[in-house]
């Protein structure tokens, strides 16, 4: 009788001692204001369900960040890499906590990226400032002298509305995991030619039917990347003989910047929201002085950038109106026939769906291989949201309409379409202020989606973007000025009918979003 008295004794004694810390934390919870009451900790993103991490990962993705979880950087800029204000005596505190221009400037990544579902694409109300983030709070102010405080860039000019950042787009990051896999196989295949190189000799740099121009190596050894084409400046520095240029693509931001989903989104979160990442600041350390340190985990990062790697691919969604549908076949030749498919290529194979979680190409700053157990997503899980790509005969063909490559489509440096600041060039440099004229093949899968168009977002028509092409689309773009009214209708509607289809399993549907066969039978 004693031991069981003493057994109920120890019980209860117990069960206050686990109650109390429990109704302590429940306490300190009364009036706290958070979008993520808990983040995983590093490690339970392999201890968990792939659905469960995907649903915590579009938490992240629609969180409204608060200050009492570190939303803000009152002493950082929100560049790529850890940086200071140029003034701390101005901590970006209320009332410059948020600034549209330079940043902090949405509540949460959804905000933006929002049509037609989260992770989608956004209204001209969501373009993002690329590079206004260098600056401290962009003021324009004409007494503020300190270079990037508020109204002087790096040359000491006073900077406008028009040349202080480029106004860009809300991208799509529908199907973004087979893009980025593409990316991957690409930058693989570049190499291993690259790998074959002997001093004295060149080849041609071919990946999935896309040529990349010739690589040529000096009697010396050193690397001659002059006849390359395509490849951001970045993939192209070499220094020395054994150091040859790394080749790897950056598929994402329009001017190809960023090598993974992940350095994407750790580079936004940032940017937009001052909520920092531990892999890129260091664990432990608040950088950006609000008081909060490990704002994101390591795993946090791996469930947001899974979530936008799994999002459903676009389809097609095709009119039940006969007139329509030829004109639809119709456009869809034209496009070919007119040279628009040599850049916008309608598919492009892809050997491996494993998404695999880093990046084998990701730079210093952010999660690489060996630095924690690597995290394998199949692409083809009847589990990840709908319509998915599966493989046929071993292989899967991304209808993404891109060839990876940047091109300049402007007709000149006073063409409205060239962005006044280069994001591929060293900030400060002459190169820097420049300009920019190189965009990446725009990803037309989803463009009758899209609520606006070109890499600006400031044309409303899909007309209107293509009359804009000039450059190395010049051609193509005279093509379709030369073609009869109903041609270039029919080219028009074509582009329409590739949409986001949510929750949809087939990739081509009608307008009532049932199944149907496209091209119909017994047309080829």
């Amino acid at each position: 009788m004693h031991c069981w008295k003493w057994l109920y004794v120890y019980a209860c004694a117990l069960a206050i001692c686990l109650a109390f810390p429990l109704a302590h934390a429940q306490i300190n919870s009364i009036g706290r204001e958070v979008a993520i009451p808990q983040h995983l900790q590093n490690g339970q993103e392999f201890q968990m369900s792939l659905s469960t991490l995907l649903e915590f990962g579009r938490q992240l993705f629609t969180a409204n960040w608060t200050i009492q979880e570190g939303q803000g950087r009152p002493l950082a800029k929100g560049v790529g890499t850890p940086t200071g204000l140029s003034d701390p005596t101005s901590p970006l505190v209320f009332p410059r906590n948020f600034n549209r221009l330079s940043a902090p400037d949405a509540n949460s990544c959804s905000g933006c990226h929002n049509v037609p579902i989260a992770g989608g694409t956004g209204d001209i109300v969501a373009n993002v400032f690329v590079l206004g983030q260098r600056f401290d709070s962009i003021t324009m102010d004409p007494a503020d002298g300190i270079m990037t405080r508020g109204a002087v860039d790096e040359s000491g000019n006073f900077v406008n509305v028009l040349n202080f950042a480029d106004s860009r787009a809300t991208p799509g990051m529908f199907g973004s995991g087979y893009l980025e896999l593409l990316a991957r196989e690409i930058t693989a295949d570049l190499r291993a030619i690259e790998s074959t190189i002997q001093p004295g000799q060149s080849a041609w740099l071919f990946s999935k039917g896309i040529s990349f121009g010739r690589l040529s190596r000096n009697l010396d050894g050193t690397w001659n990347t002059s006849n390359l084409n395509g490849l951001p400046p970045q993939a192209l520095s070499s220094r020395g003989a054994n150091n040859p240029p790394s080749l790897i693509l950056q598929p994402w931001h329009q001017v190809g910047n960023v090598v993974s989903i992940r350095q994407f989104t750790t580079n936004a979160f940032n940017h937009h929201h001052g909520m920092q990442a531990e892999e890129r600041v260091g664990s432990g350390v608040d950088q950006d002085g609000d008081g909060f340190v490990n704002e994101l985990t390591r795993a946090d990062i791996t469930a947001a950038t899974l979530f936008q790697a799994a999002m459903a691919v676009p389809g097609r969604i095709i009119p039940d109106d006969p007139l329509l549908r030829a004109a639809i076949l119709n456009g869809e030749t034209l496009f070919t026939t007119i040279g628009c498919a040599g850049c916008h290529i309608p598919r492009l194979p892809l050997n491996n769906w494993m998404y695999t979680e880093p990046n084998p190409y990701n730079p210093p700053g952010n999660l690489r291989p060996g630095e924690t157990a690597t995290f394998m997503m199949d692409l083809t899980n009847r589990l990840l949201p709908h319509p998915r790509l599966m493989p046929v005969n071993g292989v899967i063909h991304v209808a993404a309409y891109t060839d990876f490559k940047l091109h300049d489509i402007a007709s000149g440096p006073t063409d409205p379409n060239v962005e006044a600041i280069n994001q591929n060039q060293p900030a400060g440099s002459a190169s820097f202020f420049a300009g920019n004229r190189y965009f990446l093949t725009k990803r037309l899968w989803n463009v009758g989606s899209s609520p606006n168009h070109f890499h600006h977002g400031k044309y409303t028509t899909i007309r209107e973007s293509i009359l804009a092409h000039a450059g190395e689309a010049q051609l193509s773009e005279s093509h379709f000025a030369n073609l009869t009214s109903y041609d270039q209708g029919s080219i028009i509607e074509f582009l329409k009918t590739l949409k986001v289809l949510p929750g949809t399993r087939s990739l081509v549907v009608d307008e009532h979003h049932r199944p149907i066969e496209w091209p119909p039978a017994g047309v080829h």
